[in-house]
């Protein structure tokens, strides 16, 4: 963040980074990839200064917080499986039974919790990072912060607020964003800009079964795309509307040793 440097994110920022050399800045710097991701789906909207304010609900994956992390969500995932096994391979045992070895299971003095702090595997943590004075979390607090940076619009910053979730997928980081835009445009048009900014993104029709096979981290794990799907407007009035995006985790990069 500081004033002699610039986060690089040139399929988004590139008009930034040309300034930055040109005036000999040396610091060259990588973003937070929930952000990097984010701009990488919403460039189009940002470059035409479509974007008033936005709110980035996230779904980030365990790869997020490192290797040993991703271990332990497997740890995890194998307990629980282990602890139901028996009652699994009985026809006739209830599901609630099976409920409450999870239940026990997770709730156990010996699951292991050593990095992540409580169980992912089968629940969620509505919390990345350490507390900020605000109220957010410092990963949300990286929305508005980095994102402005990034866009080389400190001074005039876009308004972004959101709150950061770890879930339990092992890749890619997902996000909901409710966007408020600077005018009333017709969806084609916010379409069009989306799927032109840059290589990587990939427009996903707002249909079930595109949306199951193309808008899932299991779709896109592995793979440097960042797909934008569920685009609509919403109730709330002519100028809000909805997308869902779901992208690879820092562009298909192995997680962090």
């Amino acid at each position: 963040m500081a004033s002699d440097s610039v986060i690089v994110l040139d399929p988004v920022n590139r008009p930034v980074i040309d300034r930055a050399l040109e005036s000999g800045i040396k610091d060259y710097i990588g973003g937070n990839c929930t952000v990097s991701l984010m701009l990488m789906a919403m460039g189009g909207l940002f470059e035409k200064n479509w974007v008033e304010w936005m709110t980035a609900m996230t779904y980030q994956s365990a790869s997020g917080a490192g290797a040993n992390n991703m271990r332990e969500l497997v740890m995890q995932m194998g307990l629980l499986g282990e602890g139901a096994k028996s009652l699994m391979a009985d026809p006739a045992a209830s599901i609630l039974a099976i409920d409450r070895q999870v239940s026990a299971t997770l709730a156990g003095a010996d699951f292991p919790t050593s990095f992540f702090g409580a169980p992912l595997a089968a629940s969620l943590i509505p919390w990345i990072d350490r507390a900020m004075e605000n109220g957010q979390t410092r990963e949300e607090w990286k929305g508005f912060a980095e994102t402005n940076k990034i866009l080389g619009r400190s001074q005039s910053p876009v308004a972004i607020d959101g709150l950061c979730v770890r879930v339990g997928a092992m890749r890619c980081h997902s996000q909901a964003l409710t966007i408020k835009l600077t005018e009333d445009l017709p969806l084609e048009a916010i379409e069009a800009a989306i799927a032109s900014a840059n290589d990587w993104v990939k427009l996903v029709p707002n249909e079930k079964a595109a949306t199951l096979a193309q808008l899932s981290p299991a779709a896109v794990s592995g793979t440097l795309t960042v797909p934008v799907g569920r685009l609509r407007k919403l109730n709330l009035g002519p100028a809000i509307w909805r997308p869902l995006r779901l992208a690879t985790n820092c562009f298909g990069e192995q997680p962090n040793p």
